[in-house]
This record gives structure tokens, sequence and C-alpha cells, in this order.
């Protein structure tokens, strides 16, 4: 057999093989999927890869969701489905990804050529002999849809799929045929590097634009910078860092982007969330001259909720491909290169606003008797004083998303939810992935923080995704999962102001023998009904240790919601007293004023726990 003397493979190996070696290439390690009639004869070949390893979900469902919350750690995810009923089981998460920017590369084991080209009615097909229905299906939440048929280009094909997953942080499907898996690939094809380097801007263009927003900085009283989800899906964290740190500007992140600024930065002012912002962060915004918005993705929110309008109309708004000005668009402009050629072009000698830091965030630490129930307004205000440096925090779809957005993130922390897409039982599965992610991290000496995956998910959340704790236990995975006990949907109960609606309950779980139950041997359960208990375990040193998988169960009333849900609240019903309508999603966040109430107000009674 030959060997090429640059990498040590044979001169010739299979297609998945090549497949696999790409991916390790960039260091994605850990493949998820199932098994499935069309896809093992691929994910054999998994295992001829050093350090690469199948996951071995419960369900694709979970895959495709553990798989994004992979991707959004390191840069791409991999997810292996086999044809039809595996694929299709994962469409929702891959949905998810697309909506909200996130880089998978889902590769479907697919029947033989021959049978497709003779339209047999094999399993997992229609009964139509349409064997490419699905990947029509696909190509509406995908970026690029590629079926593998030509054995010639089949190693170019799986390039450009891999380049574009990566370069556009989306969804990509490649359907790689059964009988295809072992064509030859010349292995010294692997000595070249993928390019997964953003396109270059057309320079007249980008000079021009860049000029334009130069002025606008240079001229600027009142600047505002909104860092929003692209910065983090596109990987410009140290760019709008360095952005931020050279002009001063006060700066604050969206619900989508909490985490993509360093909350320690005397101009970080908070978390913008339109009409539902703290006063503080909304009397600074809406009345700037100038908002420079990064990674835009501006969306009215189905979960956060918001009216998402800004009130100044000198915007700069930089979206991943194109650059919307006051009166112009200039599509065609990379966000990449973009900002690296504003950066450079950036002279601090000609901003004329004199640095005025906002209202700093500031965590109070609530004074309550320790036996006192719990209530969400004071968890999430005391949490933030037990995270650290480097943690990796994730919210589910419901009255954590909202909660999570009044803490305050140590230095070099990431913040994971789904708030665009929003699909209830997604943070499981994007814990089981984060956990993965971090944990090469570690190892490849990628990380230089002591940091923890740690959960914050609803008990009807959990319960739709539960299945994923097993994988979680079986690679020995440590996160803490905070399980938000208030029996049933609270969200929806409160928005819909309908306490007693059956609907909105779901069955009571023995939450904390579940561990044991999927197998766990070293895990930390409790159940915290009271101030005293929540102090208690935020306070134990050997708690802070992430030396196991703990799961713990935070008692809360039924109608108990954060600040920011009861905001959101009275935002619809002022709408609502002024259009005579139910709703009305088109009024700008600065039209509509909101009087803040205490929480106890529309919340229940101690003694109703």
């Amino acid at each position: 057999m030959n060997y090429t003397q640059s990498n040590g493979l044979p001169e010739y190996i299979t297609l998945s093989e090549y497949l696999f070696h790409r991916l390790k290439q960039l260091n994605i390690e850990t493949i998820f999927g199932l098994p499935g009639a069309f896809n093992t004869a691929l994910i054999d070949k998994l295992y001829t890869v050093l350090n690469l390893r199948w996951a071995g979900n419960t369900n694709e469902l979970n895959a495709a969701y553990a798989t994004d919350g992979y991707s959004r750690l390191k840069g791409l995810g991999c997810l292996v489905t086999t044809f039809g009923v595996g694929e299709l089981s994962a469409v929702n998460g891959i949905a998810g990804s697309y909506a909200e920017h996130v880089g998978i590369l889902h590769v479907v084991g697919m029947p033989p050529t021959s049978a497709q080209t003779k339209q047999l009615l094999l399993h997992h097909t229609l009964g139509n002999g349409d064997y490419n229905v699905y990947s029509r299906m696909a190509s509406e939440i995908t970026a690029n849809t590629r079926l593998i048929s030509d054995t010639e280009l089949c190693a170019e094909h799986v390039d450009q799929s891999i380049c574009t997953a990566w370069i556009q942080q989306k969804p990509v499907y490649l359907g790689i045929p059964i009988n295809l898996n072992d064509t030859p690939v010349e292995s010294k094809k692997l000595n070249y590097a993928l390019n997964i380097q953003a396109p270059t801007n057309n320079p007249v263009v980008e000079n021009e634009v860049i000029e334009q927003i130069l002025n606008k900085i240079y001229k600027a009283k009142n600047p505002v910078i909104i860092s929003d989800a692209c910065v983090t899906r596109h990987r410009l964290i140290k760019q709008t860092q360095e952005f931020c740190e050279r002009t001063k500007f006060p700066v604050f992140a969206t619900p989508m982007s909490k985490g993509s600024i360093d909350e320690s930065l005397m101009s970080f002012g908070g978390v913008f969330m339109g009409s539902i912002s703290s006063p503080d962060v909304r009397e600074v915004v809406d009345f700037a001259d100038v908002l420079i918005v990064i990674g835009c993705l501006l969306s009215d929110f189905n979960t956060s909720s918001f009216h998402f309008a800004y009130k100044t109309k000198d915007n700069v708004l930089i979206y991943p491909t194109c650059v919307k000005l006051k009166n112009s668009t200039y599509p065609d402009l990379y966000i990449e290169s973009l900002m690296k050629a504003l950066l450079f072009a950036l002279d601090e000698s000609r901003i004329t606003y004199t640095a005025t830091h906002p209202q700093r965030m500031i965590v109070p630490r609530s004074e309550l008797p320790n036996r006192h129930s719990l209530r969400q307004e004071w968890i999430w205000n005391q949490i933030s004083h037990w995270f650290r440096e480097g943690d990796i925090i994730i919210t589910e779809t419901g009255t954590s998303s909202f909660g999570i957005n009044q803490t305050k993130f140590p230095h070099g922390s990431s913040g994971i939810s789904q708030p665009l897409w929003g699909s209830v039982g997604y943070s499981l599965g994007a814990c089981l992935g984060a956990s993965f992610a971090l944990q090469e991290l570690k190892l490849n000496q990628l990380n230089p923080f002591p940091s923890r995956v740690i959960l914050f998910v609803g008990d009807g959340a959990f319960q739709l995704t539960v299945q994923e704790l097993s994988t979680i236990i079986r690679w020995g995975l440590t996160p803490y999962i905070f399980i938000l006990n208030n029996q049933g949907y609270s969200v929806d109960r409160f928005l819909h102001h309908r306490s007693n609606a059956s609907y909105y309950d779901i069955q009571s779980w023995d939450y904390l023998r579940l561990l044991p139950t999927f197998g766990a041997t070293s895990y930390e359960t409790k159940k915290v009904v009271t101030v005293g208990d929540f102090l208690q375990m935020i306070h134990d040193p050997g708690f802070s240790k992430d030396d196991k998988i703990r799961l713990l169960e935070i008692m809360l009333p039924p109608m108990d919601v954060p600040q920011a849900l009861m905001d959101k609240w009275l935002t619809e019903q002022e709408t609502k007293k002024r259009t005579g309508s139910e709703s009305d999603i088109s009024t700008p966040s600065s039209q509509i004023s909101i009087k803040r109430i205490k929480p106890e107000n529309l919340m229940l009674a101690d003694n109703d726990i």
C-alpha cells in the first residue's frame, strides 16, 4: 500500500473517511446523530479518524439541538441522520439553526443510486418513488443542499458544503448514497487547507461605506453601540470588543447576543430589549444621535416579545452580508472584512464624543429572610454573584430567557439561547453539545478559564427532551442543570392570564430520581424551596467545583415571572388600549410607555407554593 509522506494516510481513502478527516482538521471532534439503515456504513468510517467520537443521541431532534449548541462554541457542528425518517425528525432543530445563524453540516445517509434511478419503493420513502422530496424540503431551511452523485467531484462537494456552513453560519444539507461511501478519494487533497475565510469586499464600495460610518463616528455627540446576535455567530467578538474600547461609546447587548460583550467594560450599560428594557437603558439608546448596530438580526422576537425599533434615524446597521445607513443599503458587504477595514481606518483622535459612561449594570444583593419562599426576580439577582469567569450559561425558552437578561456575566462568559426560533425543549440538547465542546476546548488548551456549563430550564421544557440526560451521563459530562419547577408552562400561563387553564399544567415528576434512573453514579441533586436553601447551596465551595453532574430543582409559584416578562405584558396592554386591537407588532418601542410594578403585585402569596 502506498502512503503519502505528508499526512501518513494511504494514497486513496474513502469518501466517508475524507469527510471526517476534513471535519477533524477544523477541530470538530464530536459527531451527533443516530444510526439507521442508510448511514451505518458512513458512521463506521468515523472510527478510523483519531480522536473523533460518535455522541450517540437518543433521537434526531435532540441530536440537532446538541449540534447547534456545539456549533455555537466551535464554529461548526456535524449531524448525521438516515434518509427520510431520521432527517425529518431533525427538521425542527435544523430550522432553528437556520433562523439563528448557526453553522451545521447535516449529512444524510441515502439509499443506493440504483434504487433511486429505478424509483424503487424502499422503506423510508413516501411510496411514490420520489427520492428528492426530503432534500427539497431541506432546501427551504438550509444555505445549500447537495446530493453526491459525481464520483469525480465528490471530495470537492464535501469541501464546498463544509465551507458554506462555516462561512455563512447556516445549515447545509449533504446527501451521500450508501453505495458511494467507499468512493476512493486521493488523500493528498487533505494537504490543502479549506478556504473558510469570508469573501473579500469590493474595495470601492467598502471604502465608501467606511468613510460614511467614520464621518458619523467622528461627529457623534450621543453615540451608542448595540452588539447583536451575529457578533457571536460570525466570530466577531474580538473585533467588536476592540471597536468598543477604542471609541469608548456606550455599548449594549441584545438578548440574542448576551455574552458577546465583556460586561466588565466601563462602557457596558446592560441589555437592550426594546420597550421592555430598563428605563436607564432606554434613556441612553432611544436618545442616541448615532446608533451603530453590529451583527444585526433585527426581529420582533416571539419569546422575548419586544417591539424592536430604534428611535434614532441615523442608524448604522451592519448585517452579516450588507450595511444599511440612513437612506442607503449596500448589499454584498461581508461583515468580517468590513469590521477589519473599519478598525484599520478608525482614528480615535478625530472622535469628538466626550466619554460619559452609562449607568453601570449593577445586580443588587437582595436581603430576604431565609424562610422566605423563592421568587424569580430574587433568584436571577443572586445567581449573578455565583457565576464565574468563562461560564457557558444556557437558557430555555420561557422565564429563564427573560430572567437571564438581568444578570451580569463575568469576563469570558458566553450565553446560549434560542430567542428567535424559540423551540421549547432546545436547551437540554444544546447543553449536551456545549458540554462536549467545552470539554474539547479544555483538552486542546483553547479555553483559558475554569469554565462550567450551566443550564436553566423550566420543568415543562425539560420534559420534552429529557432523554438526552442519558447521553450526558453516558459521556461523564458535568453540567449544572437548574430545573425551574413552576408546575407547567408559566410564560404562557402568565401572558394569557389563565392561571387555571389546565392545558398549561404538566404531570409532576420526581426529578431528583432521574439521574440514578438514567445510570448516573457520580452526581448531586437538591430540591431548593426557600431563600435559605438557595443561599446555602451557592455559598458551598464544593458546589462550585465542576466535578460531577448536578440537578437542582428550584421550586417556584406557577404565576411567578421575572420583571422583564411583567413589562412585556404591560407593553401589550398599553398597545391594546391605544390601538383597540389585540396586537400591533409594528409599534416602535419609543412610542410605548410602561410603568414598572412591584413583583409581588403579580405573584401568588408565599403560602401558595
